[in-house]
C-alpha cells in the first residue's frame, strides 16, 4: 500500500514538472490559458500536455455523509446491502488537455481543436476492513472547438466561447456502473483578475434500459459556473452546478477550492464541497466533503 502511494505521488509531480510548467509569478489569463494571445497563439499545434482542470492530492478528504448503498431510479443499479465505506479517503485528480487542429476555419474566423482528459480518484485508503479499495473513479475524455471573441462592456472583457463532446463514466459493472455524454458549450470573461466561465450543456440521450442513471441532469445539473481569481501566491476556484429545474428536481452542488503556492509550482490545497453529485457514483447523494492536501502548477 505504500509503494502505491509512493508511485501515485511521483507520478503526479512527474506529469507537473515535465508538463504544466509556468511563470510561478504570474496566473495565466484566459486568452494565454486556450493560445488565443499574441504571443501563445504563434505556438500552433505542439501536441505538448498543457493543465486543465485542477490537478491535486488530497491527503484527508472527509464526507458528513458517506454514500453506502449506491442507488439510481434503474432498478438494475441499485446496490442492497451497506458496502462499509469510511468516512475519510484519499481523493486525487488528474487532468490535461492539447491542441489538435490551430486555425481550422483559416485566420479571419481561427478555430482550434482541443482533446483533453481528466481522471479523479476516491480511495479508501484508511480502510482496512475493507483491503483499501478504491471507491470511485471517474473518466472524462473530451474534445472541443475554441474562437477567439474579442469585445468590451467596460471592465467586462470577452475572451472565448467554444463547443464540444463529453463523455463521463466509472467503467463499473452494474450496480455501480454510472455513465453520460453531453454536448457542452463554453463562454469565457474576464473582469480585471477574475474569471468567469459558463458550461450549459445538453444531455446526449441513451436507450432506456441501458441507462444507469436516467434523472443525472436533476442532480448533477444542466450548466456550470466557474469564477476564478488570484492574488499573489492565492488561488480561489468557486464552481457551483444547477439542474435549471423547480419544484421537486431543483438540486445543486457548489465546490470551493483555495490553494496556496509555497515552493514555486507546489501548493497547500484545501477543498470543500456540498450538494448533489461529487462524483458520479453520487450523482443523486446529498453530502458536504471536505479534503487537505496538495495541487501543482
Amino acid at each position: 500500500m505504500k509503494h502505491k502511494l509512493f508511485i501515485l505521488f511521483i507520478l503526479f509531480a512527474t506529469i507537473s514538472a515535465n508538463s504544466f510548467a509556468q511563470d510561478v509569478n504570474k496566473y495565466p489569463t484566459l486568452a494565454e490559458t486556450w493560445q488565443l494571445d499574441s504571443v501563445t497563439r504563434s505556438h500552433k499545434i505542439e501536441f505538448r500536455l498543457l493543465p486543465y482542470k485542477p490537478l491535486y492530492i488530497l491527503f484527508a478528504n472527509y464526507t458528513t455523509n458517506v454514500n453506502d448503498k449506491p442507488a439510481s431510479i434503474n432498478e438494475n443499479n441499485v446496490v442492497e446491502d451497506p458496502i462499509g465505506y469510511n468516512n475519510v479517503e484519499l481523493a486525487f485528480q488528474i487532468s490535461f488537455k492539447t491542441k489538435i487542429l490551430h486555425n481550422i476555419f483559416g485566420k479571419k474566423f481561427g478555430g482550434d481543436v482541443w482533446g483533453a482528459y481528466t481522471q479523479s480518484s476516491r480511495w479508501q485508503l484508511y480502510n482496512n476492513t475493507l483491503s483499501r479499495p478504491f471507491r470511485e473513479t471517474n473518466y472524462q475524455p473530451e474534445v472541443f472547438l475554441i474562437f477567439s471573441t474579442s469585445y468590451h462592456i467596460g471592465n467586462f472583457k470577452g475572451v472565448y466561447s467554444g463547443f464540444g463532446l463529453n463523455h463521463q463514466s466509472n467503467g463499473r459493472s452494474n450496480p455501480l456502473s454510472r455513465s453520460w455524454n453531453r454536448a457542452i458549450f463554453q463562454f469565457g470573461w474576464e473582469i480585471d483578475k477574475l474569471q468567469i466561465v459558463l458550461k450549459p450543456w445538453i444531455r446526449l440521450p441513451e436507450d432506456s434500459k441501458n441507462d444507469d442513471n436516467p434523472d443525472i441532469d436533476d442532480y448533477m445539473g444542466r450548466a456550470e459556473l466557474d469564477f476564478n481569481y488570484a492574488s499573489g501566491k492565492h488561488d480561489f476556484q468557486l464552481v457551483t452546478r444547477h439542474s435549471l429545474r423547480g419544484g421537486g428536481n431543483n438540486h445543486a452542488s457548489v465546490r470551493l477550492d483555495y490553494s496556496y503556492r509555497f515552493i514555486k509550482n507546489l501548493k497547500i490545497h484545501a477543498q470543500l464541497f456540498t450538494g448533489y453529485g461529487e462524483s458520479l457514483i453520487d450523482y443523486n447523494h446529498n453530502q458536504t466533503t471536505f479534503g487537505l492536501g496538495l495541487s501543482l502548477y
